[in-house]
């Protein structure tokens, strides 16, 4: 019999943890090796596992998924990272693909889909679910706001008017006024809560 696959799994929720460790135990062909609560725990623990696969959830305090996920890869260009989030925007699955994760998971599908995506990222492929993969496709040629665009539209989202939001930058009340425009024509919104709608359900950023 081959060896059993082994999984890092690494969430800031202990009950997700207990959860997937559950699944995976239930499995003859799998075996949880360790667990890790935060990015930089996550490195740690793979360093000292060297996993077969590793489950990596995004938004986690210290080091984010993201970022694991590109260390990780940067300590090992073949390890196996399958994300699990609860975030279905495009944004966020795109980076974690460039990060280079070979696997895509909403936290919503766990049940049904986990097991088969671990051994299908075991067996070197990639799996993202149809509906990302199209979300993704979808705004491929779009512009991507900028990293002050996304600054400026973080600060509209937390209820600051263009004058505060201007202070709060240091720069003018006319510069903010131009970035809402970029901001407005790049994601096709309507107004400034349409536009927060859109880049919280693409996961550009996360208030």
């Amino acid at each position: 019999m081959n060896s059993p696959i082994r999984i890092l799994a690494v969430d800031d929720h202990p009950m997700l943890r207990e959860g997937l460790a559950a699944v995976i135990d239930g499995q003859p062909d799998m075996r949880l090796v360790a667990e890790a609560g935060d990015g930089r725990e996550a490195l740690v623990q793979y360093a000292a596992h060297r996993p077969d696969v590793t489950l990596m959830d995004l938004q986690m305090p210290q080091m984010g998924g993201i970022e694991a996920i590109a260390a990780i890869r940067a300590l090992d260009a073949a390890a196996r990272i399958v994300v699990l989030t609860t975030y279905r925007g495009d944004v966020q699955a795109l980076r974690a693909v460039k990060a280079g994760a070979s696997g895509y998971l909403l936290k919503s599908m766990l049940r049904r889909e986990l097991v088969e995506t671990i051994r299908q990222v075991h067996a070197g492929r990639r799996r993202i679910p149809p509906e990302i993969a199209t979300e993704i496709a979808e705004h491929a040629g779009d512009d991507a706001l900028t990293a002050r665009e996304v600054e400026v539209l973080r600060r509209v989202a937390t209820g600051n008017a263009n004058k505060a939001i201007a202070v709060q930058l240091a720069i003018s009340e006319e510069t903010v006024k131009a970035h809402m425009k970029h901001i407005l024509s790049k994601l096709a919104a309507r107004d400034r809560t349409h536009a927060v709608t859109i880049a919280l359900k693409r996961g550009i950023f996360e208030v």
